[in-house]
Protein backbone atom coordinates (compact mmCIF):
# COMPACT_ATOMS: atom_id res chain seq x y z
CA UNK A 1 0.00 0.00 0.00
CA UNK A 2 1.31 3.51 -0.91
CA UNK A 3 1.43 6.29 1.52
CA UNK A 4 -0.68 9.09 0.69
CA UNK A 5 -1.88 11.95 2.94
CA UNK A 6 -5.13 10.13 3.42
CA UNK A 7 -4.60 7.16 4.07
CA UNK A 8 -1.44 7.31 6.63
CA UNK A 9 -3.10 7.18 9.50
CA UNK A 10 -5.36 4.89 8.06
CA UNK A 11 -4.22 1.66 10.35
CA UNK A 12 -3.74 3.51 13.75
CA UNK A 13 -5.80 2.36 16.06
CA UNK A 14 -5.92 4.61 19.31
CA UNK A 15 -7.04 2.74 22.39
CA UNK A 16 -9.45 3.85 25.14
CA UNK A 17 -9.89 6.88 26.40
CA UNK A 18 -6.83 8.29 24.64
CA UNK A 19 -6.20 10.77 21.33
CA UNK A 20 -3.65 11.33 18.86
CA UNK A 21 -3.03 14.68 18.63
CA UNK A 22 -0.57 16.48 15.85
CA UNK A 23 1.09 19.49 17.55
CA UNK A 24 0.40 22.79 16.29
CA UNK A 25 3.44 25.02 15.04
CA UNK A 26 4.17 27.61 17.77
CA UNK A 27 6.37 30.70 16.60
CA UNK A 28 9.42 30.50 17.80
CA UNK A 29 9.28 34.42 18.17
CA UNK A 30 7.86 35.97 21.75
CA UNK A 31 5.60 38.59 21.67
CA UNK A 32 8.40 40.67 22.61
CA UNK A 33 10.18 39.85 19.56
CA UNK A 34 12.86 37.49 21.06
CA UNK A 35 13.64 34.43 18.88
CA UNK A 36 13.69 31.26 21.24
CA UNK A 37 15.91 28.45 20.76
CA UNK A 38 14.47 25.25 19.73
CA UNK A 39 12.67 23.16 22.06
CA UNK A 40 11.91 25.86 24.20
CA UNK A 41 8.44 25.63 23.57
CA UNK A 42 8.29 22.14 23.53
CA UNK A 43 9.13 22.51 27.58
CA UNK A 44 5.94 24.35 28.08
CA UNK A 45 3.82 22.77 30.31
CA UNK A 46 0.34 23.65 28.73
CA UNK A 47 0.26 22.30 24.43
CA UNK A 48 -1.67 22.31 21.52
CA UNK A 49 -2.52 20.58 18.65
CA UNK A 50 -5.25 18.65 16.28
CA UNK A 51 -6.74 15.43 17.51
CA UNK A 52 -6.54 13.29 14.52
CA UNK A 53 -7.42 10.20 16.03
CA UNK A 54 -9.48 9.69 18.95
CA UNK A 55 -9.99 6.02 21.12
CA UNK A 56 -13.60 4.46 21.92
CA UNK A 57 -13.87 5.82 25.28
CA UNK A 58 -13.55 4.12 28.44
CA UNK A 59 -14.39 0.92 29.18
CA UNK A 60 -17.62 -0.43 30.95
CA UNK A 61 -16.80 -3.39 32.63
CA UNK A 62 -18.37 -6.89 31.31
CA UNK A 63 -21.43 -8.23 33.79
CA UNK A 64 -22.51 -11.81 34.51
CA UNK A 65 -25.83 -10.34 33.99
CA UNK A 66 -25.12 -9.88 30.25
CA UNK A 67 -27.40 -12.62 28.14
CA UNK A 68 -24.67 -15.46 27.16
CA UNK A 69 -26.13 -16.21 23.89
CA UNK A 70 -25.02 -12.41 22.50
CA UNK A 71 -21.88 -12.45 20.16
CA UNK A 72 -18.85 -11.09 22.11
CA UNK A 73 -18.59 -7.29 19.95
CA UNK A 74 -21.97 -6.64 21.49
CA UNK A 75 -21.11 -7.10 25.06
CA UNK A 76 -18.15 -4.79 25.00
CA UNK A 77 -19.34 -1.23 25.85
CA UNK A 78 -18.08 2.35 26.08
CA UNK A 79 -18.43 4.96 27.66
CA UNK A 80 -17.53 7.93 24.36
CA UNK A 81 -14.99 10.70 24.53
CA UNK A 82 -15.96 14.16 24.80
CA UNK A 83 -12.68 14.46 22.17
CA UNK A 84 -13.78 13.99 18.89
CA UNK A 85 -11.19 14.54 15.61
CA UNK A 86 -10.68 17.90 14.28
CA UNK A 87 -10.82 19.66 17.54
CA UNK A 88 -8.21 21.58 18.49
CA UNK A 89 -7.08 20.39 22.35
CA UNK A 90 -5.22 22.35 24.94
CA UNK A 91 -3.74 19.35 26.99
CA UNK A 92 -0.72 19.02 29.43
CA UNK A 93 2.43 18.03 28.52
CA UNK A 94 3.15 15.99 31.17
CA UNK A 95 0.23 13.40 31.03
CA UNK A 96 1.20 13.24 27.17
CA UNK A 97 3.40 10.53 25.58
CA UNK A 98 5.75 12.13 22.18
CA UNK A 99 5.79 9.67 19.32
CA UNK A 100 6.94 9.87 15.87
CA UNK A 101 5.28 8.21 13.37
CA UNK A 102 6.68 8.40 9.44
CA UNK A 103 8.91 11.66 10.57
CA UNK A 104 5.94 13.71 12.05
CA UNK A 105 5.58 14.62 15.71
CA UNK A 106 2.52 13.48 17.38
CA UNK A 107 1.31 13.21 21.00
CA UNK A 108 -0.93 10.32 22.44
CA UNK A 109 -3.01 12.11 25.41
CA UNK A 110 -5.30 10.54 28.07
CA UNK A 111 -8.60 12.65 27.96
CA UNK A 112 -8.21 13.59 31.59
CA UNK A 113 -5.06 15.43 30.70
CA UNK A 114 -7.11 17.64 28.18
CA UNK A 115 -7.61 21.25 29.20
CA UNK A 116 -9.98 22.45 27.06
CA UNK A 117 -11.40 21.60 23.01
CA UNK A 118 -12.40 23.64 19.90
CA UNK A 119 -14.81 22.63 18.06
CA UNK A 120 -15.52 24.13 14.73
CA UNK A 121 -19.23 22.67 14.68
CA UNK A 122 -22.31 24.35 17.09
CA UNK A 123 -22.12 22.80 20.18
CA UNK A 124 -25.63 23.69 21.23
CA UNK A 125 -27.33 21.96 18.39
Amino acid sequence: MELTADNKLKNIVVVGDRVLIKPVKETQKTDSGIYLPPGVQEKEKVQSGYIVKAGPGYPIPHSAEDEDWKPEDEKIKYIPLQAKEGDLALFLQKGAFEIQYNKEKYYIVPQSSILMLEREEDLFD
